[in-house]
């Protein structure tokens, strides 16, 4: 049962007392730091309702609060003293010291605190010893010149707690954490040094490295090709994050890299060394060696097969040198043992946004890749994403199975990057497969001794400290039989291996690994190298079958990839059983060369088609029947008509499990994309009802973020089932059942716009460069001035924000109507105007005279200059508006060529909006959604026909125009109107009107009570 606030405080309150009463106990000289976290510490976090104990046996992941063993090296310690969490993610550290230590003066510890908690990624943690206690921002870079004041947040003393304990019960108790409280409190105590989070000051570290490493590497070995250098590169800054890690988690003696540099060295310049050429260099291959003896992983591999540049390779001291002291406590700020698995990805997947290039005199330049500049960066995906889409894939395959059952499983990530998804997947299957074992190979007695005895016939032992974990034999052979990936990059394929092989240790030291090796006489770790490949997932090695000798620049570029041959096993088998990822989101423009080739062999093929549309139609190829599909992916298909060929591919080959839309919501904060979770399955011809969840809130979407709630959680209250026809249309809608039953009958019972205005439902004019043919007032009558017969081919001209509802604000502009086959001799005043673009314009996406609008689309006499509705193409509410003088339109605006003032007052009405709302696709502003007004949107409007022989249809038409010719004249009094008051009194009279009109709409659509309460969202 939750502890409440008054129960906190008589807890605290007897706490402080017994301190008093022993003071000088606790200040003696003998007295230790353990003793103080066991009597002192420790029943301060209880009392602040943590489960410090584990009293309640949550499995070891899932545990509260982590103790670990205050183990000093000669540079500080392997961990923080405390971990606070929720799940299995921490919210803060907390570091104890016995009581004579000084909290409030001491800056050394401070700096501890902050190492631990920066490097986790967490605002806040506490520094105790119990008579003091410290709250710091960890949120800025620490240094181990910082006074002891930088970050300090609060101070207490223990005197103070009883008076002040309300100070840290809503921020750091167990329920404030869990409810949020402490993530808002966060948020409001973020002083201004609240830059310099870890990711990004890790990121800038190792491009620092790759910067210095790749010049000094060209410049020391002037053969190496651009992929040598690039591979060299990479492959060192792994190793050197792979043994400094290592030694943080206690799997390697710590100090072994920066034991290579045992005198203090600065940076000489590039190309110089400063203590023999190359033995740092020859040190860390020696140490490599020794841990390809002892990991068995691949990249320690200096074999023919592996990477036998390596031992070639010149690298300087003075380059080495200051990277692996920058490594060190106190210089570091870095502290590897508490470093996220996410963090360590997402500023990989960074990294990997850029590329070496050599210059033709051998020197190397690093560049951001052409695929990256284009798509406007690199954008790693949340855990939060991650986590849901591997519960709802691997999760739901793998749930009440046993490890037999589990044979022959496979998980694939086709685009796979740093290895997000992979390494979700892997940590998923690890938590499954040792509750299973928990569950079903662990005598209950297994008490004492027995406890840290590692078995070769069970996969799992206890460690001392009473925790379950798997065998490294066991975790290997779990990753090897199922984790597999592809990715173009090589450099990204090996940094999932890295990140995974990370893994496989995480949780082991020297002692554990030791006992396993002695058992076990196989390496620690697994080589990747048949799971996770290199190559283009798009493209087959039919790509050359026409070519005898195909270009070896070219075939490296392409880089075909053949799935049966690569995966022989996975293919045989049906396919793999779950395919996972965040695939690029690319225009086809960017891919060009390959055209050709996706439209000859992707049934998803548009002109205008995104790369990530044919990553799903590839990933439910290699998709067993019955496995299960889930990427988080650009939402413009679902609506869109380039969006079509891909709807039908997934309608004919998938059942659509779930769409949650993140539309609007920074999951990629910086990017424009609109997100959705897309899950499903390969099709097995058994019919599945579809769920969709709408955007959620900010506020809701921010407590994701921050881990305060999981997807399930926030996604609960908001999902319902689409109805069961609603993804068979050419568009599809996501209404819930009874407005999509609605809508079928609007449909049914009316007549399509469409069909109403003889299908004229045209887009305006694409100039093709704005700025050479929409000019201004003062621009128009200066061509006038000296050539009036300009004139005829000057348009008073609109863009879609002029249009309001029911209303039209001109700014003032004209567009110079140069129609197809224009005698531009007759206009010479305009010709002299348009030449200063010129070279501009011939260099336009389509054919046609340099002077000559892109598209003028239509006869325009005929259309343009005649009474109309115009409306936006893009508005959060209808916008339609009468034109009767005779505008012409951006592409931005489109129109309805007839002075048809019932169809104005449909359209503008609440049934309008709710028949746009659902059909219309999406574009998400700051703080509200955007319709995407394109015609093929409203074609589908069910207009209600009338039947003029009728008196009573016939009346109901006449007070519709009646109240629509109203409601113009209402909005032309309200432009021209400049008092306040007088403004209140019109509006107030459109609101009226707009209730009348809404009413006389649901009574020519015959709707009952019930129907008006689903069209006005009641």
């Amino acid at each position: 049962m939750a502890k409440t606030f008054d129960q906190s405080l008589d807890e605290i309150a007897r706490l402080v007392k017994h301190y008093q009463t022993n003071r000088t106990a606790f200040h003696a000289p003998g007295y230790k730091e353990a003793h103080a976290r066991q009597n002192l510490i420790d029943p301060l976090f209880i009392a602040l309702d943590w489960d410090v104990y584990n009293a309640e046996r949550a499995a070891p992941q899932y545990q509260p609060v982590v103790l670990e063993d205050s183990l000093e090296t000669e540079m500080g310690k392997k961990a923080p003293d405390y971990a606070f969490r929720i799940g299995r993610d921490p919210a803060f550290f907390a570091e104890a010291k016995k009581p004579a230590e000084s909290i409030k003066t001491n800056p050394d510890h401070a700096y501890q605190l902050r190492r631990y908690a920066w490097s986790a990624k967490l605002p806040l943690s506490i520094l105790t010893d119990f008579e003091e206690l410290a709250v710091y921002d960890c949120r800025a870079r620490p240094s181990d010149k910082d006074k002891v004041s930088v970050g300090r947040i609060n101070y207490l003393t223990f005197e103070e707690y009883p008076d002040r304990w309300r100070e840290l019960w809503d921020v750091f108790s167990y329920g404030a954490v869990r409810s949020g409280s402490f993530d808002a409190y966060a948020q409001t105590a973020k002083g201004k040094r609240g830059t310099g989070e870890v990711d990004a000051e890790f990121l800038k570290e190792i491009e620092h490295w790759r910067d210095v490493l790749a010049r000094n590497i060209a410049l020391r070995n002037p053969r190496l090709t651009i992929d040598e250098l690039n591979d060299a590169v990479q492959r060192t800054i792994d190793r050197l994050i792979f043994l400094r890690m290592a030694e943080d988690r206690g799997i390697e003696p710590y100090g072994k890299l920066l034991a290579l540099t045992p005198t203090p060295s600065a940076a000489s310049p590039v190309g110089k060394a400063s203590t023999g050429e190359g033995s740092v260099y020859a040190g860390l291959i020696d140490l490599c060696r020794a841990a390809d003896a002892k990991y068995n992983a691949g990249l320690f591999d200096f074999s023919s097969k592996g990477d036998a540049l390596a031992l070639k390779l010149k690298v300087d001291d003075g380059v080495l040198k200051p990277i692996l002291a920058g490594l060190y406590y106190p210089q570091s700020p870095y502290e590897f043992s508490v470093l996220p698995a996410e963090i360590l990805g997402s500023v990989y997947e960074q990294f990997l946004g850029k590329v070496i290039r050599l210059t033709p005199s051998h020197h190397a330049k690093v560049e951001e890749k052409p695929e990256v500049k284009k798509a406007g960066g690199v954008y790693y995906t949340p855990a939060y994403i991650v986590e849901y889409i591997v519960k709802n894939t691997v999760g739901k395959l793998v749930e009440g199975k046993a490890p037999k059952q589990l044979e022959g499983f496979c998980v694939l990530d086709m685009a796979c990057g740093s290895g997000s998804f992979l390494l979700g997947a892997y940590e998923y299957l690890l938590d499954y497969y040792l509750q299973w074992h928990i569950a079903n190979s662990v005598s209950p007695m297994a008490t004492g001794d027995k406890r840290s005895v590692i078995s070769r016939s069970v996969p799992i032992y206890q460690a001392p400290d009473g925790s379950w974990r798997l065998t490294t034999a066991e975790k290997k052979r779990i990753l090897t039989a199922h984790i597999f990936g592809v990715d173009i990059d090589q450099q990204a394929a090996e940094v999932t291996k890295l990140s995974l092989l990370l893994k496989v240790l995480e949780g082991e030291s020297d002692e554990t690994l030791g006992r396993q090796l002695a058992l076990f006489p196989e390496r620690a770790l697994p080589n990747l190298d048949a799971n996770i490949k290199c190559g283009n997932s798009l493209i087959g090695p039919d790509y050359f079958s026409d070519q005898l000798m195909p270009d070896t620049e070219e075939l490296r570029r392409v880089n075909p990839f053949d799935w049966e041959r690569e995966f022989p096993d996975a293919i045989k088998a049906g396919g793999f059983d779950c395919v996972i990822g965040n695939p690029p989101y690319i225009r086809m423009e960017t891919f060009k060369p390959f055209k050709d080739y996706l439209r000859a062999n992707y049934a998803c093929h548009d002109e205008r088609s995104d790369l990530y549309a044919y990553f799903i139609e590839r990933a439910h190829q290699v998709l067993k029947r019955g496995g299960r599909f889930g990427m988080i992916v650009s939402n413009k298909f679902l609506r869109a008509n380039y969006g079509k060929p891909l709807r039908d591919f997934l309608n004919q080959n998938a059942a659509m499990e779930r769409i949650v839309d993140f539309a609007g919501l920074p999951v990629f904060p910086g990017a424009t994309v609109r997100t959705i979770v897309l899950l499903t399955i390969r099709s097995t011809g058994e019919q599945r009802p579809t769920l969709y969840t709408p955007p959620l809130s900010v506020d809701r979407f921010y407590a994701v973020a921050r881990g305060s709630l999981s997807v399930e959680e926030a996604i609960s209250e908001s999902t319902y089932e689409v109805a069961p026809t609603a993804l068979s249309q050419p568009v599809w809608s996501f209404a819930k059942r009874e407005a999509d039953d609605l809508m079928t009958q609007l449909k049914a019972e009316n007549t399509a716009l469409v069909e109403y205005c003889e299908g004229q439902i045209c887009m305006g004019v694409k100039s093709g460069l704005t700025e050479a043919f929409v000019i201004n007032e003062e621009t128009r009558a200066a061509v006038l001035k000296r050539n009036r017969r300009a004139e005829e081919i000057i348009k008073l001209f609109l863009n879609g924000r002029d249009i309001r509802r029911y209303s039209i604000d001109y700014k003032g502009l004209y567009l110079i109507y140069a129609y197809h086959g224009v005698d531009i001799s007759r206009y010479p005043s305009i010709e002299e105007h348009l030449k200063p673009f010129k070279s501009r314009l011939q260099n336009r996406a389509t054919q046609q005279a340099w002077y000559e609008l892109q598209q003028p689309q239509y006869n325009f006499a005929r259309y343009m200059d005649g009474p109309k509705i115009v409306f936006p193409d893009i508005a959060t509410t209808p916008r339609f508006a009468l034109d009767e003088t005779g505008y012409y339109g951006a592409n931005t605006t489109y129109f309805i060529p007839r002075r048809d003032l019932y169809l104005l007052g449909l359209l503008n009405s609440s049934l309008g909006r709710f028949y746009f709302v659902i059909t219309c696709a999406g574009l998400e502003g700051k703080t509200e959604t955007y319709l995407r007004f394109f015609g093929q949107y409203l074609e589908g409007f069910p207009v209600r026909p009338i039947n003029f022989s009728d008196p009573a249809d016939k009346a109901r038409h006449d007070k519709m125009v009646s109240l629509v010719e109203q409601m113009l004249d209402l909005h032309k009094r309200l432009a021209s109107t400049t008092t306040p008051r007088d403004r209140e009194v019109l509006q107030r009279q459109i609101d009226a009107t707009d209730r009348q009109i809404d009413a006389l709409v649901y009574e020519l659509y015959g709707l009952t009570e019930d129907e008006i309460r689903i069209v006005e969202g009641d």
